[in-house]
């Protein structure tokens, strides 16, 4: 298939790089040619992980390589698309925009699906003159590494569409997990519900965050720690998450205000080089204050 992806951070071009190791042509877009390159020297990066841990050849790295293609020209991604998969920001109206610009390009066969973690699928697919082409495809980070596909089924969504999309995420050797749409799936109300007490635990001081995340990965043999997980998904995303869940589904979701003071202070993890934890070049290399006591 030519698939497009819109969208080359880090779930933009994690998407992107198993769809061309599965075989598919792959056109990533993203709206500034800096982010394209980053994203695939980032692909290129991860194959060659691969390849140095026995997990991919040469041969197919090279062979996925020659599949992808980088844009900024949203059209030129789209255009003959059999499946386009949306990873822009988790703002309603940026993806409702791109949705429809994304309509006005293809033909009515192509199946238009959103990777967001949270936001409601059949608002999204409600911007589309023919919805019922529309699917969530949530994908976990890192893309290459995790096994889930979540499939999220709008209202409006056809028969066949949420079939072409099981089709698609066995065909990248994913598992899938289909779920209605409802506020926060099941994979994400889940994590973040767990995320949110770890980071209520932090703020009254009841274990730090590495012992926290320890916890859970040699305990519950969880593969990273929730803390740790925030920071590399981005506090800032946690933090806009837990007030649409709050809005929906109440005071459970609550944000705690370790979270809050560390998005205002524009310490939002992993990409901001601090978070809970402190970060150089992608790894931990210590704690952000005192337990998050700042």
């Amino acid at each position: 298939m030519h698939v497009a992806v819109l969208g080359a951070g880090t779930m933009g071009h994690g998407i992107a790089q198993v769809s061309a190791m599965a075989g598919h042509d792959v056109r990533m877009r993203d709206i500034d040619e800096e982010i394209v390159d980053d994203g695939l020297a980032s692909i290129e990066a991860n194959l060659e992980g691969g390849i140095e841990r026995g997990k991919v050849t040469e041969d197919e790295a090279e062979a996925a390589m020659a599949r992808l293609d980088g844009t900024t020209s949203l059209e030129e991604a789209v255009t003959g698309a059999d499946l386009v998969v949306e990873a822009v920001p988790e703002d309603m109206e940026i993806k409702h925009d791109t949705v429809t610009e994304v309509e006005s390009h293809v033909g009515r066969d192509t199946v238009i699906a959103s990777n967001t973690s949270s936001l409601s699928l059949t608002e999204i697919a409600s911007a589309l003159d023919h919805p019922e082409r529309s699917v969530g495809l949530h994908f976990f980070n890192p893309v290459h590494i995790m096994g889930l596909v979540e499939i999220v089924v709008p209202e409006q969504a056809s028969g066949g569409t949420v079939e072409r999309a099981h089709e698609f995420v066995e065909g990248i050797d994913k598992t899938p997990v289909e779920v209605t749409d409802s506020p926060g799936f099941a994979s994400s109300r889940l994590g973040v519900a767990l995320g949110v007490e770890a980071m209520r635990m932090v703020e009254e001081g009841v274990a730090s965050p590495a012992d926290i995340d320890a916890a859970m990965e040699l305990g519950y043999n969880h593969p990273m720690g929730p803390i740790e997980l925030g920071d590399v998904v981005g506090l800032d995303v946690r933090l806009d998450i837990l007030e649409y869940l709050r809005e929906e589904l109440g005071e459970r979701f609550k944000p705690p205000q370790v979270l809050k003071r560390k998005v205002r202070a524009g310490k939002l993890g992993k990409k901001s080089g601090e978070g809970f934890y402190v970060w150089e070049d992608g790894e931990i290399v210590g704690t952000s204050g005192d337990w998050g006591d700042e």
